[in-house]
């Protein structure tokens, strides 16, 4: 029984991409390691700006610095 756990920065995640992103994380699951979705548990923790840090420094002072999470 495969668990999951994704964490990710809380910032334009809505209840769609979450339901998205579990969706394709158990079919991924299911076609690599041929595992029933019904026994895959996908958990999401949402962490605040100020408990994520990258580089040295806290992802919110980044951001204040200009630093974007969004795609390039």
């Amino acid at each position: 029984m495969p668990f999951i756990t994704i964490d990710v920065l809380r910032e334009d995640i809505n209840r769609e991409k979450k339901q998205e992103l579990i969706r394709k994380i158990s079919e991924v699951v299911t076609t690599v390691l041929n595992k029933d979705p019904h026994l895959t548990h996908i958990v999401i923790n949402e962490i605040e700006d100020d408990n994520w840090g990258y580089a040295g420094e806290q992802v919110s002072v980044l951001k204040e610095q200009g630093f974007s999470t969004a795609k390039k």
